[in-house]
Order: C-alpha cells, then sequence, then structure tokens
C-alpha cells in the first residue's frame, strides 16, 4: 500500500524540479495546486499504466529506469533518477506506452501531476519550455552516451566512466573537509545494478571491481565504492587526456 495522498504539494517541493526550478513563484503556486504528493516503497515496480495519465517529479530516493528482455533475461538500465528528475518524458511527449521498468532502489518521495495537464503547461508557458529543452537535451545526450558505449567500449572504460559520472550526482561524502578530494564515495550500487548500468552481467563486473581493489585504485564494502585513485580511474575510462 502506498502512503495516503495529500490534497496538493507545496510550491516549494514543485520548485525541487530541474523543470521548475526558476520559474516565477506566483506561477509555481498555481502549478503547485495540481500535483500532489506520493511515497512508494522500495523494491515495488510502478504500473505502466499509471505513467500515461500522471507525469512524476522525484523528490527523494533513488529511482531505475530498465528493459528486460523475457527470452535471455538480460536487463539494462536506461537511466537512473536522483531527486529533481522527471519521468517519463517520453510519454508525455508522444502519449504511447513505453515499455519500461519503473525499479524503486530505495524509497521514495513523488510528486505528480495529471500528464494532460503537464502537456498544455508545455504550450502555454514560454518559461517552462526554456528549462524544459535543455533537460530533455540532457537526457538524449546521456542515451546516445549509453548507445555509443555500448557499442564501442569495453567493459573496463564503461565501468571507470559509468562511476565517473556518479561520482559528480551522490553527495553522501561525511569524512574529513581535507580528505574530500581524495577519496570519493559512490554508494547504493549493487554489482547486479552496475552490471545492468553498462550492459554486462554481475560476475564480470564484480571481477573488474576486484582487480582495481587489488591494483589500490578502490575499496569495495557491500554496496559502498570508495574512490581511493581519482586519476587512475580516469585513465582506465580515457578521461584524464581531456583534461591535459
Amino acid at each position: 500500500m502506498t502512503a495516503a495522498l495529500v490534497p496538493s504539494a507545496s510550491p516549494m517541493l514543485v520548485q525541487q524540479s530541474r523543470l521548475f526550478s526558476t520559474l516565477p513563484g506566483e506561477l509555481l503556486r498555481e502549478m503547485a495546486q495540481h500535483f500532489k504528493v506520493e511515497e512508494w516503497p522500495k523494491g515495488k515496480l510502478f504500473d505502466p499504466d499509471r505513467l500515461m495519465t500522471r507525469f512524476h517529479i522525484l523528490i527523494e530516493g533513488q529511482l531505475e529506469l530498465k528493459r528486460h528482455n523475457p527470452e535471455n533475461g538480460r536487463e539494462l538500465t536506461l537511466d537512473l533518477l536522483y531527486p529533481g528528475d522527471s519521468f517519463d518524458i517520453i510519454v508525455l511527449l508522444d502519449g504511447q506506452p513505453h515499455d519500461m521498468i519503473v525499479n524503486p532502489l530505495s524509497p521514495l518521495k513523488l510528486i505528480h501531476a495529471p500528464i494532460e495537464i503537464m502537456r498544455s503547461w508545455l504550450w502555454k508557458y514560454p518559461e517552462l519550455n526554456k528549462q524544459f529543452l535543455p533537460y530533455l537535451a540532457s537526457k538524449m545526450r546521456e542515451q546516445e552516451d549509453l548507445a555509443t558505449s555500448l557499442a564501442l567500449h569495453n567493459i573496463t572504460t564503461r565501468l571507470s566512466r559509468l562511476i565517473l559520472k556518479h561520482i559528480g550526482k551522490i553527495k553522501n561524502y561525511r569524512g574529513n573537509a581535507d580528505d574530500e578530494f581524495r577519496f570519493h564515495l559512490i554508494n547504493g550500487f549493487s554489482d547486479e545494478v552496475l552490471a545492468r548500468m553498462v550492459g554486462s552481467v554481475r560476475q564480470v563486473v564484480n571481477k573488474q571491481l576486484q582487480h582495481w581493489k587489488q591494483e589500490g585504485i578502490l575499496d569495495k564494502k557491500r554496496n559502498q565504492l570508495m574512490i581511493n585513485d581519482l586519476e587512475a580511474l580516469e585513465r582506465e575510462a580515457g578521461e584524464l587526456q581531456k583534461k591535459l
């Protein structure tokens, strides 16, 4: 069972969205009247039909969007959403069902509005469009990078680039300030989730992580990774040359 819905979200909650963050206060207050708040438990999949009628914004937690092949059991992560991200933009744009599994990796707090109202706002408010189009472009670029990585790079490059990408997104560092740039944390990803994100399998990902651990590049404990040698990981990803 999900938590009871409240009549509307506050403008402050709506403003946490990357799509609404710079909208004027009067417009935020108007839009907030159409958003409702919902809590969602970890691991409970979304009914795909609800994506046809509601546009969601993630406020708290971590959410995975993935595809599944029932013939061989393989899965691939299409995107990983953080607070401020929205879903499902594909349905918002074309109004067609989206073959996608929405998998909460942690307990979630969401706000959602009727998708038809969200579509009307895109036409009605130029201020919203100015934020929506760059956000849409960023998501398209991420999908392009995913396709390119799967086609052109080996597992070492794909996994190192994935870790580097999410170091900047996960703000969980709690150590000494002097060590902030020497130790970098990436938390909450099991080997199975990491494998889905790089188009591989758990055993291959675990083998690569253990190799990096032996090399002193990172430490691994349960689902936590601590990066000890950021430059070495950047070399594995082919990113270091870009900085020189």
